[in-house]
């Protein structure tokens, strides 16, 4: 059966700072880098035929300290697709900064509902309305193709295809939490049904 792992990037500079990110492009911190170091040394050993990753740098670096652990290159399909959520007006803004402005509950929402955003920005229902459909176009297409795929993207985008895979409600989504740099591995069948789900730390 196919294998998909699902990485979110390493810890990057305004995770650090307790910011809101976005498509605004920060680097990794030097925990960043070695969260992705660590997910390299728990999938080595597993055989990919393909990666993915978002236009965004700190997702980009991270599958290239995976790869260099890996010792070994796969081919590498990038696209603003599994970017991040857009977070609008937010972005760059600290968060504890921005209760204080709005209040806990009006951020609490356009944090983790799943369908109001943030002033000028995306709800999760809107991140999956693009990573979904590139999922099903391309990764699936690779799942039939009996190839095993590494995705290394972003909290609310890796959280759409896991959406999909589990088959999980808007409140137990937005519920979901996925660690910097942690590798969550799904068993699928050719057509992209998850037959299993296992957590490498």
């Amino acid at each position: 059966m196919p294998i998909l792992a699902l990485v979110r990037h390493g810890q990057s500079i305004w995770n650090l700072e307790d910011r809101f990110t976005g498509w605004i492009d920060v680097p990794l911190t030097e925990q960043g880098e070695d969260e992705a170091r660590r997910a390299g040394e728990l999938l080595k050993g597993m055989e990919f035929q393909i990666a993915y990753t978002s236009a965004l740098s700190r997702a980009q670096d991270t599958l290239a300290i995976i790869m260099e652990v890996f010792e070994k290159d796969i081919p590498v399909i990038r696209n603003e697709a599994l970017n991040e959520r857009m977070y609008g007006e937010l972005q760059g803004l600290n968060k504890q900064r921005t209760r204080e402005k709005y209040g806990s509950d009006i951020v609490q929402l356009w944090r983790r509902s799943y369908d109001i955003p943030p002033p000028g920005g995306e709800a999760l229902k809107d991140t999956a309305a693009r990573t979904l459909p590139f999922y099903e176009r391309a990764i699936v297409g690779d799942f039939a193709s009996g190839k095993n795929v590494l995705v290394v993207a972003h909290g609310n985008s890796n959280r759409s295809i896991a959406m999909q895979l589990e088959k999980l409600s808007p409140d137990e989504v937005v519920a979901l939490e996925l660690g910097t740099g942690v590798p969550y591995i799904y068993e699928v069948d050719s057509s992209g049904k998850m037959i299993s789900k296992q957590t490498l730390s």
